[in-house]
């Protein structure tokens, strides 16, 4: 019964409003003027409801052939769609190292300086906060009268030194700057501030790191004595060796940068902005995280999804809607002496939407091609 239901109710049915159609459409033709072509309409209409029948029947076993394609098809992306995930998850740490790396070498700005100069400082700033601990813990203790512990000061003693360190970094871009420009003014002046930041480190950081050598000095020669001018002498060396290995190494092309990220004028290296506007121009633009491989997958497997399931759909509602239309082409055939529909239909983008028949069927009549 289910396949006599599916089989042949709708031709059936089809086949009898045909024929309710036919008999008062054959008794129009004493009165219709252009009886021969009338007639012929009527034989073709036959004939597309037999196709359509036909259409109908084999349409049934073509939808089930596709649904199972599709099926088929949709567990495929779905596995595929499933192994591009875990692989974009299992990739992302290394694009992310390639983009970043491919970021620090392209741009003008000298992101490996900066970084560099940013870890030396911090690393400067924690040896001279374990050496000057000591010193400070006593003469803060000598000065409120009671004993500090040690924890509670090395975290703002680190800052200090930090804020120190990095203050030195700038004063000394600052003099090579003035040095560059020949302005002796300016050369005076950060030379006096420079001379002061250098006593300020000698006397209270690098002084204590020599202190903290005399020991090992001690432990190789007998009756040693540094002295006063020794120390600082030493103290001295040592503060320009540092500074001068550090900033022809990398702090040179670090400290403009972090001053000029400071002062709020970004980031960009003062020497390469006449090339910006080409390099700009040339870039490609950024791309997300996701990579392009992945991206072109998720495109063809939508673009996919869209034409099967149109193809879906298709062989679904085309065959049952080819014998209503052949039964729909007796009625306009009755009326109007045409058809409304042009079949077979090849595809659901040649069904026509309600509106877009009523204009069709309006311009017609407005032509005269239609007898009212």
């Amino acid at each position: 019964m289910a396949a006599k239901r599916l089989f042949l109710l709708l031709p059936a049915l089809a086949f009898i409003a045909s024929c309710w159609l036919t008999v008062p459409a054959m008794l129009t033709v004493v009165v219709r003027s252009n009886r021969k072509e009338f007639i012929t309409s009527l034989f073709v209409t036959w004939w597309d409801l037999g196709k359509a029948i036909l259409s109908f029947w084999g349409g049934i076993f073509r939808f089930v052939i596709v649904c199972i394609g599709s099926v088929v098809g949709l567990l495929k992306v779905i596995v595929v769609g499933l192994w591009s995930v875990v692989l974009e998850v299992l990739t992302l740490p290394f694009r992310l190292v390639r983009k970043a790396g491919e970021s620090v070498t392209s741009t003008t700005v000298p992101w490996i300086a900066v970084m560099l100069t940013v870890v030396w400082c911090l690393i400067e700033a924690l040896v001279f906060t374990y050496v000057t601990t000591p010193l400070v813990v006593d003469t803060l203790s000598n000065i409120s009268g009671e004993q500090l512990a040690a924890a509670t000061v090395r975290i703002p003693l680190y800052l200090f030194l930090l804020f120190v360190v990095l203050g030195s970094y700038a004063v000394l871009s600052n003099f090579v700057n003035a040095v560059q420009s020949r302005k002796v003014m300016g050369i005076i002046t950060i030379s006096a501030i420079e001379l002061v930041v250098m006593s300020v480190e000698v006397m209270f950081l690098y002084r204590e790191f020599v202190d903290s050598l005399v020991p090992w000095f001690a432990q190789y020669s007998q009756g040693f004595e540094l002295g006063m001018f020794w120390t600082i002498a030493i103290a001295c060396i040592a503060w320009f060796g540092v500074r001068s290995i550090s900033w022809f190494l990398f702090a040179g092309a670090g400290t403009p940068t972090i001053l000029s990220i400071i002062q709020g004028k970004g980031a960009g290296a003062p020497p390469a902005k006449e090339k910006a506007p080409e390099k700009v121009a040339e870039k490609a633009p950024v791309s997300s995280l996701l990579s392009r491989q992945f991206v072109a997958t998720v495109k063809e497997e939508s673009l996919w999804l869209r034409a099967k399931g149109d193809d879906l759909l298709g062989a679904f509602i085309l065959p049952p809607l080819q014998v209503v239309a052949a039964t729909v082409n007796f009625c306009t055939l009755l009326v109007s002496g045409r058809h409304l529909f042009e079949l077979p239909f090849s595809s659901i983008y040649e069904i026509l939407s309600t509106k877009e028949m009523l204009a069709s069927v309006a311009a017609r009549r407005e032509a005269g091609e239609l007898t009212s």
